[in-house]
This record gives C-alpha cells, sequence and structure tokens, in this order.
C-alpha cells in the first residue's frame, strides 16, 4: 500500500474517532440536562401534595383547639418524606378588607403606604363605589361611576357588588399600579370584618387605623413584640381607633418546602376553619410558589 493510502487512512480514522467523540460529549449534555428536567419536573408534581399536607396540618392543628382558646397565629416545622416544610398562619382578621373597611380605614392605608391625603380618599371612594350597589337608573344610565370609566377609556364598569378577590384591585380605576403592587399583601375580601386583629396585623395595616400616630404604632409593636399587648393594653394604645382583638374562622396559611435536592417551592392558601361541619376546613383560595431553585419564600403573615 502506498504511503499517501496510508496517510489518508490514519487521518480519515481520526476524524471518525473525533466525530465520536463529538457524538458522545453531545449525548452526556443530553443525558445530563435530561436528568435535571425530570428533577425539576418531579419537584413540581410533588409540590401540590406536600403543601397541601402543610395546609391540613395546620387545619387540623388549629381545629384540634377550643375556638376561644385558639392562636391567631403561629408556625411550625414537619417532615413528609424526605421534604422538610415550614408552614406559617395567621388569622386573615389581620388584613382590611375590601368588602367591609370604612373610606377612613382604606385611605388610611393608602396614605400611610405614600399617597396624598386627597389622592388617598379618592382611591378609598372608588374601592366603595366598585363593591357598592348601583343606584336604580331610568331609561339613561347616569351612574356617575359608570360614566367615569368610560370616559377614561375602559371597556368596563364598576362590579357594584363584593370583590370576588383582592387582585380586582387591579381594575379599579385611577388607582396606581405602584399603589395597588404595595396594597395587595395587606388587604383581603376574606375576613368578612370591618375592623382588623390588630395583635397580628403589619405596621402598614394598624398605621392605616382612624386616629393612629406614628408614636402609637411604635408604642403598640413595642408591646407586642415584648409579649405585653394584653386586650386592655390594646384598647389603651389604640385609643378607640378601631382596632382590636378580633377572631376569625378564615386564616392564611404559608407553607415553604426544602426538597432533599436542595430545590425549594411553596403555596399559600386562604382556609375557612369548620367546628360543626364534616369537612374541617374549607379551601377559599391557593396560590402556588413553585420556582425550581431560588430560596425567596412566599410572603405570608407577618
Amino acid at each position: 500500500m502506498a504511503s499517501g493510502d496510508e496517510g489518508f487512512i490514519i487521518v480519515a480514522v481520526l476524524w471518525i474517532l473525533a466525530a465520536l467523540a463529538a457524538l458522545v460529549s453531545i449525548y452526556a449534555i443530553f443525558v445530563t440536562n435530561s436528568a435535571i428536567a425530570v428533577s425539576v419536573s418531579s419537584d413540581a408534581i410533588f409540590a401540590d401534595p406536600l403543601a397541601a399536607g402543610g395546609i391540613e396540618l395546620a387545619a387540623y392543628q388549629l381545629i384540634s383547639t377550643p375556638q376561644d382558646k385558639r392562636p391567631t397565629a403561629g408556625n411550625f416545622m414537619a417532615r413528609i418524606g424526605t421534604a422538610r416544610l415550614a408552614v406559617a398562619f395567621v388569622s386573615e382578621a389581620a388584613r382590611i378588607d375590601l368588602n367591609a373597611a370604612s373610606k377612613e380605614l382604606l385611605a388610611g392605608l393608602f396614605a400611610g403606604l405614600g399617597a396624598k391625603p386627597l389622592d388617598a380618599g379618592g382611591y378609598a371612594d372608588r374601592i366603595i363605589a366598585w363593591r357598592s350597589k348601583a343606584p336604580a337608573q331610568g331609561l339613561v344610565d347616569t351612574d356617575p361611576e359608570d360614566s367615569l370609566y368610560r370616559s377614561g377609556g375602559l371597556s368596563y364598569t364598576p362590579r357594584h357588588a363584593p370583590f370576588a378577590h383582592a387582585s380586582e384591585l387591579w381594575l379599579i380605576y385611577g388607582i396606581p399600579p405602584a399603589m395597588i403592587q404595595a396594597a395587595l399583601p395587606l388587604v383581603t375580601v376574606f375576613s368578612g370584618q370591618a375592623q382588623v386583629d390588630v395583635l397580628d396585623a403589619a405596621p402598614q395595616v394598624i398605621a392605616a387605623l382612624p386616629n393612629m400616630t406614628p408614636q402609637m404604632v411604635q408604642r403598640i409593636l413595642a408591646a407586642r413584640a415584648s409579649g405585653g399587648l394584653d386586650q386592655q393594653t390594646l384598647a389603651d394604645l389604640t385609643g378607640g381607633s378601631g382596632g382590636g382583638q378580633q377572631t376569625s374562622k378564615v386564616y392564611r396559611v404559608g407553607v415553604r418546602i426544602d426538597h432533599q435536592n436542595g430545590r425549594h417551592s411553596g403555596a399559600e392558601a386562604v382556609i375557612l376553619l369548620s367546628d360543626d361541619d364534616p369537612d374541617p376546613y374549607r379551601v377559599l383560595s391557593w396560590r402556588d410558589g413553585y420556582d425550581g431553585a431560588t430560596d425567596q419564600a412566599m410572603d405570608f403573615g407577618r
């Protein structure tokens, strides 16, 4: 065989080996990515049952306590299979109910979030108009609230009925998006109470109470942190501002799940406890928080 042919064969073999090595490398990357995808998918598949388990544990813990001694907030750790769960719950009365709150309380919330007093009162008016029954109309639609939405170029008018979900705030005419984003973690449609539970409310909610001052808020928070905020102290500190110790059968439960592979997921649910029905609780709202890789916990409670 000529030396030229031998060289050609060697080069060809080297090219074949290089091609095979490239194929092996590509296949290895494919297998690795597939394994990662399967792992993430597996976490997502098990996330909901694990979160449901954490919420059920919280519900049974609350139900097993007599109603007059039931805690308004709490947290605990649990393990289900190889996953570790961090569960926290807080009474929904700690939030401002969009369907029951007074104009003063709603305006106080927006003022505390940075709105000018006149604007804050206007935002409160829009919320109350959204949830209020429309006035009786004649042959011509003269409802000023409906006209306001139409003149603003919107294709809808106020619901004229209770808020079905807090996210309906995004539909209210004239409230800036940044203001809505800041208010959403502080409001609810599930407590059904005009007042708030000061024992568990966020500082922004306490500050929204009528006649509340920054000094009063600080005194309330200090007493709460020291464990000395009983009913009488609370009444003295709030000065009849509309806050107090409110009880509710509605709780917001957050579940943080730490998977064995280091990934995290979570869920947040609002549940209604039942002391006499066959079902011990009913889920009113559910929100998943599967993040796949980050360690950011969901925002629930205080």
